[in-house]
């Protein structure tokens, strides 16, 4: 069976909901093909027992390109930030208060004399530094030679992780990831009620609003091209979508996988180098220790967050913890057990009051990093595929704006954009 449709989207996470949603809305004929049975991707919610439970640790940041797209399409959310208090720095097997200001900064025992002066300095001056000459500078780089001490290396070192999820120092842009430290402490992040399920619903209920068909289990196989410009998209099934235009929404090896014959698509899955975390995610009967409510590695890339602190994730008295380890595959190390132990010394206990864990060994955070030897954001790809007429690309992965889902809807709302003005130049031709 063959239809024919303005574009086809193929990848149902955020992005390609986005994009289908901003085509729907300019009057555009869209399926979007999804291989899972819903929609969401890494999106998605657990629900179980009374608790949310996203895949790993998730926040919004406020201010950037994601809650933009968000407003623009009407999606609601609700949430809060994390707060100041109860956060712990872990080093070299201690506790410390993480200092968030002046008075922390002089009391911590995480640093002495001289960081704590060098310290006081940074966090004054970081929001005034330009990312734009760091660009094409590693992070292990940028650490080696802006700051004097050991500790203040690490502790910077420690926001690019918390900010980025990732750890590769050596692979990503300074510039960029200057770039992310600046906008979380500028404009901080929030926590959703009721988990990021929320932001998939709304932005389905938006594309289906649009009058967008949203086929699910459907899985795409191929783009096929005549005469240099995309003629359908084949799926599993054997059934053909005729389009004008194709949007993959999908990874860097997947959207190569789907046009095999496109060297710039192989180019793109050759160079992009995914972000990963090693993620475990526990439901709570109660909260053993109240007082510890986040705690960021130093000396390892740990992260471990009360998220149901502030958000709605759990019943009346239950606790969500987001625990990861970024860039496992650098780390070393046994990450479940080092996970656990983690939970264990920050909430004594936790084991008794287990309701649900689950542990994910190599979530994909994000599908590259931003690479300092591509000059940060510029070695980004475009959302035009240059090879092939009327082939576009969303994703984190893609475009200029921001990581993780700042990159992936400030990437759908400039590739829809794309695509709209390709189509007013084929009627005006």
């Amino acid at each position: 069976m063959k239809t024919t449709k303005d574009v086809v989207v193929v990848g149902g996470g955020l992005a390609g909901l986005a994009a289908a949603a901003y085509l729907g809305r300019a009057g555009r004929s869209v399926a979007l093909v999804e291989k899972a049975h819903a929609p969401g991707g890494r999106a998605v919610t657990q629900e179980s027992h009374g608790f949310s439970l996203n895949l790993g640790a998730h926040a919004l940041y406020r201010g950037g390109a994601a809650q933009e797209v968000l407003r623009e399409l009407g999606v609601r959310y609700t949430g809060a930030p994390p707060p100041a208090s109860g956060a712990f720095a872990f080093d070299r097997g201690a506790f410390h208060t993480l200092p968030s200001g002046a008075l922390s900064l002089l009391t911590t025992g995480l640093f002495g004399l001289a960081a704590k002066l060098e310290m006081g300095r940074v966090l004054g001056g970081l929001a005034a530094l330009s990312p734009a000459p760091l660009a094409a500078v590693s992070v292990s780089a940028w650490l080696r030679d802006a700051f004097r001490t050991p500790e203040v290396r690490r502790f910077v070192g420690m926001l690019v992780r918390l900010t980025t999820y990732c750890a590769d120092a050596d692979r990503q842009s300074a510039g960029a990831a200057l770039a992310q430290v600046q906008l979380a402490l500028s404009q901080g992040v929030l926590y959703l009620d009721g988990g990021w399920q929320t932001l998939v619903d709304g932005l389905r209920g938006a594309a289906e609003a649009a009058g967008v068909e949203i086929l699910t289990g459907a899985r795409a196989t191929r783009v096929a091209a005549e005469g240099g410009a995309v003629s359908f998209v084949e799926l599993a099934n054997g059934d053909r979508l005729g389009a004008g235009a194709v949007l993959l929404a999908a990874s860097p090896r997947a959207a190569a996988a789907l046009a095999p014959d496109v060297p710039e698509l192989a180019a793109h899955a050759e160079r992009a180098a995914p972000v990963r975390a090693a993620c475990l995610d526990v439901a709570l009967s109660r909260l053993p220790r109240p007082r510890f409510r986040f705690v960021m590695g130093i000396d390892r890339p740990l992260y471990l967050s009360l998220h149901s602190g502030v958000a709605r994730l759990a019943p009346e008295g239950g606790a969500v913890f987001h625990a990861a380890q970024y860039s496992p595959e650098l780390a070393g190390g046994d990450a479940e057990r080092e996970l656990q132990d983690l939970l264990e010394r920050a909430q004594p206990g936790y084991r008794d009051v287990l309701v649900e864990r689950r542990f994910l060994p190599s979530l994909v955070v994000s599908n590259a990093v931003v690479a300092a030897e591509g000059g940060g954001y510029a070695g980004r790809p475009g959302v035009r595929v240059r090879e092939v007429d009327g082939l576009f690309l969303a994703g984190d992965w893609v475009g200029p704006t921001g990581m993780l889902a700042d990159a992936s809807l400030g990437s759908a709302r400039d590739a829809a954009a794309a695509v709209l003005a390709r189509r007013a130049l084929d009627r005006a031709a």
